[in-house]
């Protein structure tokens, strides 16, 4: 249950400079493969997604700090996408993801280093949020229906599952208050 002891946190990551980093298929399959790869590696849940073109909302539920899951979640997918630009020698896009020498040895880099985490201690605040999450594609002009938006968990919360999903989500692992 969504309580104060047992909280679940809002992760949004935003591409540096805002770049639509995610503007194909192909990449935000990318990067729906390495949430989950990140999610096996910290051990934490997913109950909602959406993957927009500059940024991506996340609700998970994790025995780590939300800084240390946005961290598994970041560093994978910001290494999975980085090195496909590279192998295709998207010399353009490498380019707009340069970052200035800091303490780090990385050349690249995909994300906005002001990563935002929201605490939501209820459960009607997370339900808010997933709403939220899912309307983001019909609020950006995406799509009409959030269900239509193949890069979010909206579908699945329907119950309207696409054989080919390309991130399952933990919903039946939330326990909810009995009314």
């Amino acid at each position: 249950m969504i309580s104060p002891d047992n909280a679940a946190y809002y992760l949004t990551s935003v591409a540096k400079d805002r770049l639509p980093v995610f503007k194909t298929d192909q990449i935000k399959s990318i990067a729906c493969l390495a949430i989950d790869e990140a999610r096996r590696s910290g051990g934490f849940l997913i109950f909602a997604y959406v993957i927009m073109p500059d940024h991506f909302h996340l609700l998970t539920c994790s025995a780590l700090k939300a800084s240390d899951t946005l961290r598994y979640i970041n560093g994978i997918t910001g290494h999975r996408i980085i090195s496909f630009l590279k192998e295709g020698e998207y010399s353009s896009s490498l380019h707009k993801l340069e970052r200035e020498s800091g303490t780090r040895q990385h050349k690249y880099s995909l994300w906005d280093h002001h990563p935002n985490a929201k605490r939501l201690t209820s459960e009607s605040s997370l339900r808010q949020r997933i709403n939220y999450t899912h309307h983001n594609p019909v609020r950006l002009g995406l799509v009409d229906c959030a269900e239509d938006y193949r890069w979010s968990s909206a579908r699945q919360w329907r119950g309207i599952l696409a054989a080919d999903e390309p991130l399952l989500v933990d919903i039946k692992k939330i326990q909810w208050r009995r009314r």
